[in-house]
């Protein structure tokens, strides 16, 4: 095989480590059937939330995954793959289920989140989760609780003196 195209599919390997590596969730999905107008709408989706839907050969993303120390995730690496990765855990694996529900030749195979592989069920339960801000959201309406009670009552103690 020609030099430089050895060259190009390292490079190819170690930028697809690279984007493996530095995500917190990827989602392996099966995309057949999906018309260009539909991959476009699911890009932007992905987009406003910092995801990206990237389509690699599974080849590639084999010696990629083996790289990593990630050997479960050979098991999806068959046919037409989209690889969809996102810095938040959760944003990437909620947005590709929602879509799927509304496109059913979106077949979500499995995936990764932060290290841990994940069959499609596991993925579309994660994915019911609320969002880093939801869950920082209800924390703070948690430690709130007591403050606003404690407050309340000793406002109510001032009026009646």
């Amino acid at each position: 095989m020609n030099q430089n195209v050895l060259e190009a599919k390292k490079e190819k390997v170690a930028e697809i480590s690279n984007i493996l590596k530095n995500s917190n969730s990827v989602v392996v999905a099966e995309y057949r059937g999906l018309t260009v107008v539909e991959l476009t709408e699911l890009r932007r989706e992905l987009l406003k939330k910092n995801a990206k839907l990237g389509v690699y050969k599974n080849s590639l993303v084999t010696r990629a995954v083996d790289d990593l120390g990630h050997d479960d995730l050979h098991q999806y690496l068959v046919g037409p793959n989209a690889f969809i990765t996102c810095e938040d855990p959760i944003d990437g694996p909620k947005i590709v289920t929602k879509f799927a529900k509304k496109h059913e030749n979106l077949i979500i195979k499995g995936g990764m989140i932060e290290g841990k592989v994940m069959s499609a069920k596991e993925l579309k339960e994660f994915a019911k989760l609320p969002s880093r801000e939801g869950v920082l959201s209800m924390l703070l309406s948690v430690l709130q609780a007591p403050v606003r009670s404690f407050a309340c009552a000793v406002n109510a103690i001032a009026e009646k003196e």
